[in-house]
């Protein structure tokens, strides 16, 4: 089965997407974005936004690791399994956001997130399938 894209695109669309998605939500944070347009429109309150948008950041962040130390432009001490495993669970963890993006209350984030969560599990399942790039090991 021919792929429609390289593992190196899929990882390089990754690392530009979750860089964005941190800034983003920095934005938000920040109120620059109001928080209405983000988490389905279903925030209440201030303190809520810093928590989700808190966690948002700091798993972007992660999922950012995951993929950079995959594709070896990092460095880290980390097993190709828990990896693999990690990328498995960001396809399923988009996957389920798609679906949560698509019973949104807010038209943006229904017409811009649903595509973009959707290219970001495919972009995942695509490095979770694929072999491994042979980069060193950093020892600790």
């Amino acid at each position: 089965m021919k792929l429609l894209f390289s593992e190196r695109l899929a990882a390089t669309i990754l690392l530009v997407i979750f860089a964005l998605v941190v800034l983003f939500h920095g934005l938000v944070i920040t109120g620059i974005i109001p928080f209405g347009i983000v988490w389905g429109g279903r925030l209440q309150t201030h303190s809520q936004m810093l928590v989700f948008e808190t966690v948002s950041i700091a798993l972007n962040a992660l999922m950012f690791g995951v993929v950079a130390v995959w594709v070896g432009h990092w460095k880290a001490a980390v097993g190709a399994g828990v990896l693999r495993g990690a990328l498995w669970l960001m396809a399923g963890l988009f996957l389920l956001n798609t679906v949560g993006n698509l019973l949104s209350t807010n038209a943006v984030e229904k017409a811009v997130f649903t595509p973009m969560t959707l290219l970001l599990a495919l972009f995942s399942l695509r490095l979770a399938l694929g072999p491994r790039p042979v980069v060193p090991v950093a020892r600790l």
